[in-house]
């Protein structure tokens, strides 16, 4: 269960990032887009795609982890950046700024999600040696 719930962060981190990559730079490579046969990456189909699939391997990781840890950091911070990203498609001209910022604070949710486990499990290491 821990190697599934660290794949997925893992995913998500890296699904994260591309997003947050691909936000900030597809207003500056739209036009060279078509000469590379790419044009797919600036269908809106794509980005709810992508947003959906963040949405599902977040809400995955990081509530199953939270039964364990209670940590709450990773779980607000996956939400703040999905407001971010829906903010960044509903404000017109904030795309650019919002949306990538949004992907880097879900990848950070995971990232703090990855450490409050490794907490857990290494605090439950050092409870079982002093049982012991």
């Amino acid at each position: 269960m821990k190697n599934r719930i660290l794949y997925l962060d893992q995913t998500g981190v890296i699904a994260s990032l591309v997003c947050a990559i691909h936000c900030a730079l597809l207003p500056f490579a739209i036009t060279i887009l078509p000469l590379f046969g790419l044009t797919f990456l600036a269908n809106p189909i794509f980005e709810i795609v992508m947003i959906a699939l963040s949405l599902c391997i977040g809400l995955m990781a990081l509530l199953t982890s939270y039964r364990s840890h209670q940590q709450k950091s990773p779980i607000l911070l996956l939400s703040l950046g999905f407001i971010f990203i829906v903010l960044g498609h509903l404000i017109e001209n904030t795309e650019a700024v919002l949306i990538p910022i949004g992907g880097l604070m879900i990848a950070f949710a995971h990232l703090f999600n990855i450490k409050a486990n490794k907490n857990l499990s290494t605090h439950q290491h050092l409870k079982d040696e002093s049982i012991s």
